[in-house]
């Protein structure tokens, strides 16, 4: 249970996520200073350079790798001094991978595209830290203290893939089933916090595809669970495939067509992108 897993899970499988470093640390301090220097609030900062005052704290509190947007649009609000950009290439992070993820995170840092269907939880990268808290606390055993904030902090850090300034940027597809939505993991303000959060960041990110599985449907293409697929740069694909306590990386020309062809059927039956955005901002509104 030490990592989280690829799909962002229950946290009991091993991920790509990198724990809480030194570096982290200090560049979210230097936000901080910063930020209070020029006299603004989180909420305050997060709406001038787009992103919400949970995130803002994340970084700041050295739990959240920054993106390339961040740090841009975060220098001029807070005096261009050059001080961000210069330091966010030497950000570091501390690996933790189990050993049947370690190949598969390898494909995903570098792909340049991700399909994801999720039919437990929210897929990692698009967790709030809350949430991440909250499916962390779920699952026994227990984490102790400093191993539920390094996987917290490993979780948030993964999430730089999906910065649109990457070049070339990686164009991602999720596909989750609407009782995930509707499961109310860690309570009423844990659910209204990731929601927002979900729309801000499909309404942000034009690489982000997000779809939603109804809870009526006729006929489902996703039966046998959960399923990754990455392209490589040079456009191999691979799959994932994961359940307790194991993971399988899959290079199988014939098992990957098979696993294409239900995700194409999977993205058929869910809604589509603007039905699912509305779908979030009616279970928000519901809130």
């Amino acid at each position: 249970m030490a990592y989280e897993s690829t799909d962002g899970g229950t946290g009991a499988a091993g991920g790509a996520e990198p724990g809480a470093s030194d570096s982290l640390r200090t560049f979210g301090a230097v936000v901080q200073a910063l930020r209070e220097h020029t006299g603004l609030s989180r909420e305050e900062f997060g709406t001038l350079v787009g992103y919400s005052k949970h995130t803002v704290a994340s970084v700041e509190q050295g739990r959240r790798m920054p993106d390339r947007d961040f740090v841009e649009r975060a220098e001029p609000v807070l005096g261009d001094t050059g001080a961000l950009r210069k330091a966010a290439p030497h950000l570091s992070r501390q690996a933790g991978l189990a050993s049947w993820f370690r190949q598969w995170a390898r494909l995903e840092a570098t792909a340049i595209s991700l399909y994801t269907y999720e039919c437990r939880v929210v897929p990692g990268l698009l967790q709030t830290e809350a949430y991440a808290r909250a499916v962390s606390l779920d699952v026994p055993p227990l984490p102790d203290p400093e191993e539920l904030e390094q996987r917290i902090a490993a979780r948030l850090a993964r999430q730089e893939l999906l910065a649109v300034t990457r070049k070339p940027p990686t164009a991602f597809s999720f596909i989750v089933e609407q009782a995930v939505l509707e499961r109310w993991t860690g309570g009423e303000g844990v659910t209204r916090e990731l929601l927002d959060h979900l729309v801000e960041l499909i309404e942000r990110n034009w690489n982000v595809e997000f779809q939603v599985m109804p809870t009526r449907s006729l006929s489902h293409a996703g039966m046998d669970g959960p399923m990754q697929l990455a392209e490589t740069p040079d456009n191999h694909w691979f799959a994932y495939s994961e359940g307790q306590q194991n993971g399988r990386l899959i290079s199988n020309r014939k098992e990957i067509s098979l696993l294409q062809q239900r995700y194409a059927k999977l993205r058929s039956q869910a809604l589509t992108p603007e039905d699912s955005l509305g779908l979030l901002k009616r279970l928000r509104g519901a809130l």
